[in-house]
């Protein structure tokens, strides 16, 4: 038997989400027609379509926000740090460590020509507009190849400029992603990040 039309656009909207396959949109597709009361599917409906209007992104760190940015605007955090992350999933990772008090910028992910993105494809020239204010920047970027290969983009550019450039140190292993290390971990890798330049 073949789904109706609605519950075939209802499925093929899901597959949009990453993660979800056509086995799994019609898992959830099933559940909303099958197991979901009226007013829960509003309910997910209006959520998805406030978050999606009320969420803009800090021009300057490029997490997000709703009315201002809860890094930027926060005159208690450290304002001579920045911390240099792939996503806001990281930064949101380091942020529940509850180690690290200072401004963060967010890449938007890494250099990786296979896939076609290229450091113009990247926030990265509004990192370099923000380099004259603060004492160091940390590099807290995966441990794979194109996280490796980001890091040492930076670092390049970095290298006239007066700025102490660190990155976060053993812990996290090569090949690692931030998402998959323990706050302990966490802690330890920034406590002792290595010196790339003074």
């Amino acid at each position: 038997m073949k789904y109706p039309n609605s519950i075939l656009k209802l499925i093929d909207e899901l597959k949009r989400f990453p993660g979800i396959g056509e086995k799994t949109a019609q898992r959830l597709a099933l559940f909303v027609v099958n197991k979901m009361e009226s007013e829960h599917v509003e309910s997910l409906s209006e959520a998805l379509l406030m978050t999606k209007s009320a969420i803009t992104f800090c021009p300057i760190c490029g997490t997000f926000m709703e009315e201002s940015c809860p890094i930027c605007d926060n005159p208690n955090r450290n304002q001579k740090t920045i911390m240099v992350v792939e996503s806001i999933s990281d930064l949101i990772i380091i942020e529940n460590g509850e180690n690290y008090h200072g401004l963060y910028h967010v890449l938007g992910g890494t250099i990786d020509f296979t896939k076609g993105i290229e450091p113009q494809d990247l926030n990265i020239d509004s990192l370099l507009k923000r380099v004259a204010k603060v004492d160091e920047i940390i590099l807290a970027l995966n441990g794979a190849v194109d996280g490796q290969l980001t890091s040492s983009y930076i670092q390049e550019l970095l290298k006239e400029k007066t700025v102490k450039v660190t990155k976060i140190a053993h812990g996290i292993p090569v090949g690692g992603d931030l998402s998959y290390a323990d706050q302990r971990t966490l802690a330890i890798a920034l406590e002792n990040r290595i010196t790339l330049k003074e």
